[in-house]
């Protein structure tokens, strides 16, 4: 599932290409969002952006489009004109006078007032935004110690996004092993310097994500590897799908794993449950 970085690069290319201009044409493939085809033609998109894994584009008349990608969904934005041959279903296209932006296999789409996007189901109950200007490291090593969520293993408690919000399983991954800690452990089992360690890395992957299109080992290991040849999938992680690999601190295998009910990559050295 694409995470919060991806999420919000879709989105900014979105706006890029939608904001100013005004609907020429628009599609959905869902029955009980067709209504909503004469409302927006000819509304004026003020502004596309993320939250946390969903994407809102907003209209002058009031509406917003709630979309979530989920495991599958993808957008692709093409110059006005035929869709592109795709195996993928369309479900939702926003055309414009020279843009068209579509929307392929995402079934969790919504049109809501705008005045009620702090209500939706989602939305309302999403922790702190790590991707949003304003959330500082503070913030983050504040919502470490908060005593509702001491009790839950790390794997499942970083990916839910009511604790905060942007994080999944690649994010969780590299943050638990940067910060050296073990995805079963929990924030309660962690001393006080642990936590504030996990919360700082866990801002500072995301954001690295976001600026670098999806990298979260070191930088420069990772343009040193690239220079090399190596693909970027095969360097963009420090244990993330590695598994059979060597750690990079301590050249101890990776492994793959369970953990909280998820998938996960740990260095069984660099992360045992005793790790600090």
């Amino acid at each position: 599932m694409p995470e919060g970085p991806e999420i919000k690069r879709a989105a900014d290319a979105l706006n890029a290409a939608l904001t100013g201009a005004k609907v020429s044409r628009i599609y959905f493939a869902f029955s009980h969002l067709k209504r909503f085809e004469k409302k927006l033609l000819a509304a004026k998109i003020i502004s596309v952006r993320s939250r946390s894994k969903a994407v809102l584009t907003e209209f002058d008349n009031g509406l917003t489009i709630y979309s979530h990608n989920q495991l599958y969904g993808r957008w692709q934005i093409t110059p006005d004109g035929d869709y592109p041959s795709s195996s993928r279903s369309l479900r939702l296209a926003i055309h414009t006078r020279d843009t068209m932006a579509l929307l392929y296999s995402a079934s969790d789409i919504e049109v809501i007032r705008s005045a009620h996007l702090d209500q939706h189901p989602y939305l309302k109950k999403l922790g702190p935004e790590l991707l949003a200007e304003d959330t500082r490291p503070e913030n983050l090593v504040l919502r470490f110690e908060d005593p509702q969520f001491q009790r839950r293993q790390l794997m499942g408690l970083l990916q839910d996004q009511r604790f905060i919000s942007g994080m999944g399983n690649y994010l969780c991954c590299e943050a638990l092993h940067i910060s050296r800690i073990h995805p079963c452990a929990r924030l309660v089992d962690l001393e006080k310097s642990q936590r504030q360690r996990l919360a700082k890395n866990c801002l500072k992957l995301i954001r690295q994500s976001y600026k670098t299109g999806g990298i979260t080992n070191l930088i420069t290991r990772a343009r040193g590897l690239h220079k090399q040849g190596v693909k970027f999938e095969d360097y963009r992680f420090h244990v993330y799908r590695r598994d059979g690999l060597p750690c990079y601190r301590c050249e101890t295998t990776i492994v793959k794993g369970n953990y909280a009910g998820k998938m996960g990559y740990i260095c069984p050295t660099c992360q045992t449950k005793t790790s600090s």
